[in-house]
């Protein structure tokens, strides 16, 4: 299926230039507050940990500032994990869910980790249900020198500030229906390319880092979720088009492609995928199976250096 014929931006065989993307801008519009929906749960999680502003989103500074929370007494004999949600903004429970896990299973794991947690951050995605930011650029395909996503750069400015090396980094994503109606159509036409229509996986599944695939640690996390939802089964030994690794797991090379999952050097890394069309799924089940997905994999580190 060539998506240019259909999407409603944009000439056939032409990539977008300033015209377009201020049009695709202009067809955008808020549907959910982070305000509402988000801040207030960073503000509560000032009991627990210290929350740190690392800058705000250049289209709305006052509208869209970015937060990252710290393990309060932090303890340099102890590992550190990084968990990013919101890298789309429109991937609901992987925003919600890192703040669940902050809220109700970091404390069980203090005394063998410190926690940085970034759970939303793209607020302006996260607000209008997009994948892309205001400039019609995929974060999660921007991690890398000289970004061209605020977001990413903000993160990675961050990270960078905090002179923290992390043993385990869980980047908590959805993939989702809108994929294939709305994403990979406007991808296809801001770039002049041809797209595919994919099989949507009914279920949970991870992706590993080719570079450092930590293919156990990947069991654990899938054992895990499988005892809140259902697990994604491949279609011809295949998920989203790449080869599977193991039941419900593939591998993506993080770092040529920009992706979050890749921004640091944690020897354990994932990327979660949730399915919230799902049938069998509800909200809180997306949540849950991410929080899930933290505390199987972080059990799985803790065997490792007991």
């Amino acid at each position: 299926m060539n998506a240019n014929n259909v999407y409603p931006i944009g000439t056939p065989g032409k990539k977008w230039g300033d015209d377009e993307r201020a049009a695709w801008l202009g067809a955008q519009s808020v549907k959910r507050l982070y305000a509402e929906e988000v801040l207030p749960q960073i503000e509560a999680l000032k009991n627990d940990f210290e929350v740190e502003s690392y800058g705000a989103l250049p289209i709305d500074p006052e509208r869209y500032p970015l937060f990252a929370v710290k393990t309060r007494n932090w303890n340099p004999d102890l590992p550190a994990v990084l968990i990013t949600g919101g890298v789309h903004g429109y991937e609901t429970s992987g925003v919600q869910g890192a703040l669940r896990f902050l809220r109700t299973a970091a404390d069980r794991m203090a005394h063998h980790f410190n926690f940085v947690g970034m759970p939303c951050i793209s607020p302006w995605g996260y607000e209008t249900i997009n994948r892309w930011n205001p400039n019609a650029v995929d974060p999660n395909r921007s991690f890398r020198p000289d970004s061209p996503s605020e977001e990413a750069a903000a993160v990675m400015n961050h990270l960078d500030s905090l002179g923290v090396e992390f043993i385990a980094h869980f980047d908590l994503h959805e993939t989702t229906d809108t994929d294939n109606s709305e994403f990979r159509p406007a991808l296809a036409a801001r770039d002049a390319v041809s797209h595919d229509i994919w099989d949507v996986p009914d279920g949970y599944y991870g992706v590993g880092d080719t570079a450092r695939p930590a293919f156990d640690f990947q069991t654990a996390i899938i054992k895990s979720v499988e005892k809140v939802t259902h697990i994604a089964p491949p279609t011809d030994d295949k998920i989203i088009g790449e080869p599977l690794e193991q039941w419900g797991v593939i591998n993506y090379d993080a770092g040529p492609l920009g992706l979050c999952m890749g921004v640091t050097k944690a020897t354990y890394v994932t990327t979660t995928e949730m399915y919230p069309d799902s049938p069998k799924a509800t909200d809180e089940i997306c949540i849950d199976a991410q929080v899930a997905a933290i505390t199987g994999g972080l059990d799985y580190v803790v065997r490792q250096y007991q």
